[in-house]
């Protein structure tokens, strides 16, 4: 699965599976630090204040999935292990051996893929907001129902009913300006809504849970206690499946906890990579 840096006008991409172009950032020095994003997520939902916090310690690459911002097109569906392929495909474009990695929510279904199809490329994987499927997994009503205002193509009720769904109501109280930013960061990026589509499905097909066992690098589990999307529940069936995780709630955080907590965020990252 070689890949290499490519560029286009000017425009830095790194290289996914069969040389699919793919949008990235990379800052920082130090360790290598792959981080994978979630559903209708990209780069800029991670936010300067984590990446601030983690630059100093880590080489951190956060690319974009097939199909969302400037890479490639991506037309036919996919499945999250199509999209683990490209993940390791992406620590193969930047010049690195192996990685630690941070996915959140589809992005941690993909890092768990990653570990299991790809084992000598991961140093250790953080799994946030994220669940393992199967018959005990728990999607939300709140995550059907932002796919669905996604799904209308109406900009504002989908950044409205995302906000809802991603950030707890506490945040939102303490943060005046949370929506505005919220929405600033989620239209900095082209994400088509057949791709949220095809993502969605990818995510709801996904299933680790008769294969987690094999798993042998440290890990560590993330999770809001107010997450509306996907309930703690699942961090608690990952913590089952993968019994020497280390388990952190963050105590009434929404989906988005490194949002609403980035030092903690990173001080766990931080730590799990010099354990």
């Amino acid at each position: 699965m070689q890949g290499v840096l490519c560029s286009l006008s000017g425009m830095e991409f790194v290289s996914g599976t069969g040389g699919r172009r793919l949008d990235y950032v990379r800052r920082g020095r130090g360790a290598p630090l792959l981080l994978i994003q979630g559903m209708a997520g990209h780069h800029e939902f991670w936010g300067d204040e984590l990446l601030s916090a983690l630059e100093a310690r880590f080489d951190i690459v956060a690319y974009d999935h097939r199909g969302i911002g400037r890479g490639d097109r991506a037309d036919e569906p996919f499945t999250v292990a199509d999209l683990a392929d490209d993940a390791a495909a992406v620590i193969a474009s930047v010049g690195w051996t192996d990685a630690h990695v941070f996915g959140i929510s589809l992005g941690g279904m993909v890092t768990q893929e990653l570990v299991l199809r790809h084992p000598d490329l991961v140093r250790s994987i953080a799994l946030g907001c994220t669940w393992a499927g199967g018959p005990r997994g728990v999607i939300s009503e709140t995550s059907r129902r932002m796919v669905d205002a996604i799904a209308t193509r109406d900009v504002e009720h989908g950044v409205r009913t995302s906000f809802e769904a991603n950030l707890s109501r506490r945040y939102a109280a303490q943060e005046p300006g949370a929506l505005e930013l919220y929405r600033r960061r989620a239209l900095s990026v082209k994400v088509p809504v057949p791709v949220v589509l095809m993502q969605w499905a990818a995510a709801q097909a996904h299933d680790t849970t008769a294969r987690l066992g094999a798993v042998d690098v440290p890990a560590l589990i993330l999770h809001g206690s107010a997450d509306a999307g996907i309930p703690r529940e699942n961090a608690l069936q990952l913590h089952d499946l993968l019994p020497a995780a280390q388990l952190e709630i963050f105590e009434n955080a929404g989906h988005l906890f490194w949002w609403e907590d980035p030092e903690r965020t990173a001080a766990l990252l931080i730590a799990q990579s010099t354990g």
